[in-house]
């Protein structure tokens, strides 16, 4: 007789995809053998259903654990690890014994409550000090605990990265992080380090947290903040460093969204006698306030908030002079956006002197009235014989003035970073340091625009450094170590990443498209059908020639090109930022203060010096070109990949000695020439690192000489 190929299975049960459940259970009612057409499976609900299979090339459906298995508090423990098997074990944990955190190998997974739980108070933070991390249950005080041990123990600076999609609870999560390594290291110092470092918390989500649909206190911003330590690891201090703000929030909120916290708390005090100069109204009557609808959050009291708020300021030495400053610019911004400007016809538009707002703007920040009038609603152009005039339609000189708006409070949101940063350093030397980084989330919405482009890209660079410590590197030390081992197919986003930033990608031709005097968001996003269209990984959507669809590691996102060039130019004339330095409010007027000859600063906040000579003075302006600076993402990623060229940072700690890396990212942070450094490690210049643990093997470091990097010190 005739022999048939049977394929033998451990476990009857599978899961199969459900449209409404994402993955459901069925029962294995049948051996499957090879050419078969279909699997016979059992539901749940007893209805008998049949899985198709291709019989050229069977593909199974994921095989369920078994039982004993289910509810793991570490995912590596499963006996089969894919989609279906995590998410039944989360669920499992959640739904059933109400547990939010579960190990996947080194990594905690977090699942948000949307509520506060009891088991963050001192008493468990010091149930978990000196703990390994397996021998307790899950916690994100396990995961602080582990880092702190570990820089102690093996004198190593450490980092934690919270990631995860917008709404996960990632800010909460790196607070959680912070208080207990203020808990467990207190100085015993007068100086209450601790309780300052705390404090910068409600300061940082006033000034960069927003409501959005997703989640009520969601952060528009990156921070990662440094918490130093001495020899005896007690806490000394700490250092923020922020990327990415969200500035087109100031001026425009989807609905349902609100702008950020700080202005809801401001004008929830504008019946309050120190804030009665300021001429505030309530948040519903400001423009920039109540584009999204809503301008109150349920549960949340912006009143109370704000006593936080200066009472934290308080906290830090942050005197009332200076709060008083930053509410000042603060309602000079909402009063901005209630400047109205007219269609004046033929391409004309104009402001009158009497607007009621525009005065109280002027007058807060002590500019002249009838020059802003002017050069919001006329553009000057230098020609090679003339200088020229030229009136501005309604809608430039409405982005001229969101510009305005947008850059302003940039600069106060950098401003009060940088006084933090003051308060929060205290004499002494650091010993070590551990990294908190608190990024975006992957977002995507009904309607994702600019914004979620440049978040969700950010996300691909933190899934590609995840990857390549997680997997890569992994894997290459188990080859090296001639350790048995099956390779992980895991998915490698450098495809992605390469569609959107190698040469004519989605960032080149935007930048390209920005220089042309008559580009439109249409046309680009034609040019991008035209060169892209041969990517899997970017697609036109049937339905829209207004917007184009890229399969991201996380979610395929569709992103409308409404917007995007005016986002990335994010243009503010000169002639603006003149009037803004020629104020008679000190406070104000140092923010804009002349930069270096010759450079420009992007909204990154990244150096950028032109290759062509520059314009004119009279012709100048302070250009800021978001996607230009996109490939480096922020300066944090650029002094990265410098020091992560062709060796892993850690190895290359291992090569040479950790003050050292400390030493060259403090040297490129202050340095002139940074810009430079940053442009070639765009390009990947070779620089090797002699194995060797002696600190003395820098002296065999090779580098490009024309890099100019004599002014590293060798140590």
């Amino acid at each position: 007789p005739t022999c048939r190929l049977c394929c033998v299975v451990q476990s009857n049960r599978v899961w199969i995809l459900d449209a409404e459940h994402v993955w459901k259970s069925a029962e294995i009612l049948e051996d499957f053998h090879l050419g078969d057409s279909a699997l016979e499976l059992l539901l749940e609900n007893g209805s008998v259903s049949y899985y198709p299979v291709d019989p050229s090339k069977p593909k199974l459906p994921p095989l369920r654990n078994p039982d004993i298995l289910v509810g793991e508090n570490d995912l590596t423990a499963l006996s089969y690890l894919h989609e279906p098997a995590v998410l039944h074990n989360l669920k499992v944990r959640f739904v059933e014994s109400r547990i939010i955190y579960t190990y996947c190998g080194i990594i905690l997974v977090a699942v948000n409550p949307y509520k506060q739980l009891p088991i963050y108070g001192d008493a468990i933070i010091h149930a978990y000090s000196g703990q390994n991390m397996g021998d307790m249950d899950p916690h994100i005080f396990a995961v602080a605990e582990e880092a702190y041990k570990q820089m102690a123990r093996n004198h190593k600076n450490q980092s934690i990265i919270v990631s995860g999609e917008s709404g996960a609870g990632k800010t909460v999560s790196a607070r959680y992080v912070m208080r207990y390594f203020a808990v467990v290291s207190k100085s015993g110092s007068k100086a209450r380090v601790e309780d300052k470092v705390l404090a910068s918390n409600p300061i940082t989500e006033a000034i960069g947290n927003a409501k959005t649909t997703r989640n009520d206190n969601s952060s528009r911003f990156g921070k990662y903040t440094e918490i130093s330590f001495d020899r005896k690891y007690r806490i000394i201090g700490a250092n923020m460093r922020t990327y990415l703000l969200e500035k087109s929030r100031v001026v425009f909120q989807a609905d349902n969204e609100r702008n950020y916290h700080i202005f809801y708390q401001l004008c929830s005090c504008a019946h309050q006698p120190e804030f009665k100069d300021l001429r505030l109204l309530s948040a519903d009557r400001f423009r920039y306030t109540c584009l999204g609808g809503e301008v109150t959050i349920e549960g949340v009291d912006d009143g109370k908030d704000m006593e936080d708020t200066r009472r934290t300021f308080a906290l830090l030495g942050l005197k009332e002079d200076f709060q008083s400053d930053v509410f000042k610019v603060l309602a000079a911004i909402l009063h901005l956006g209630n400047v109205e400007i007219r269609d004046s016809g033929g391409d004309k538009s104009s402001i009158l002197l009497s607007d009621p707002h525009l005065a109280v703007f002027c007058e807060l920040l002590a500019v002249e009235a009838g020059e802003l009038v002017r050069w919001l609603c006329h553009r000057r152009i230098v020609l090679t014989a003339e200088t020229l005039v030229k009136p501005e339609p309604k809608k430039r000189a409405v982005n001229a003035r969101d510009a305005l708006a947008k850059q302003i409070y940039a600069h106060l949101f950098d401003c009060v970073i940088t006084r933090i940063n003051r308060a929060l350093q205290v004499p002494g030397k650091q010993h070590a340091f551990i990294g908190v980084l608190d990024i975006y989330g992957f977002e995507t919405f009904d309607v994702n625009s600019f914004e979620q482009f440049c978040i969700n890209y950010a996300n691909e660079k933190l899934q590609q450094q995840f990857n390549l410590h997680v997997f890569k590197l992994e894997q290459e030390e188990y080859m090296k170590e001639d350790i048995p081992w099956t390779l992980i197919d895991f998915y490698d986003n450098q495809p992605l990443i390469d569609l959107i930033e190698a040469k004519m990608g989605i960032l080149d031709l935007l930048d390209e498209e920005c220089l042309f005097p008559q580009g439109s968001d249409q046309s680009w996003l034609q040019k991008l059908f035209s060169y892209l269209e041969a990517s899997p990984l970017f697609q036109k959507p049937r339905l829209s020639n207004q917007a184009f669809v890229i399969q991201h590691f996380a979610d395929k996102v569709e992103y409308q090109c409404r917007g995007f060039l005016e986002k990335n130019r994010d243009t503010l004339y000169e002639e603006l930022v003149a009037i803004m330095r020629a104020s008679e409010f000190p406070f104000l007027a140092n923010f804009f203060q002349e930069e270096e000859q010759q450079s420009t600063v992007n909204s990154r906040g990244v150096k950028v010096r032109p290759a062509r000579p520059g314009v004119k003075p009279a012709n100048r302006q302070l250009k800021t070109s978001v996607g230009d600076s996109s490939r480096g993402i922020s300066t944090m990623q650029a002094r990265k990949r410098l020091l992560n060229s062709y060796t892993p940072i850690d190895d290359f700690e291992k090569r040479v000695s950790s003050s050292f890396v400390r030493k060259v990212q403090a040297l490129l942070q202050d340095r002139d020439g940074s810009a430079q450094l940053m442009f070639d490690a765009d390009y990947r210049f070779q620089v090797t690192f002699p194995f060797c643990p002696s600190t003395q093997a820098l002296e065999l470091l090779q580098v490009p000489s024309s890099l100019n990097l004599g002014f590293l010190t060798r140590i």
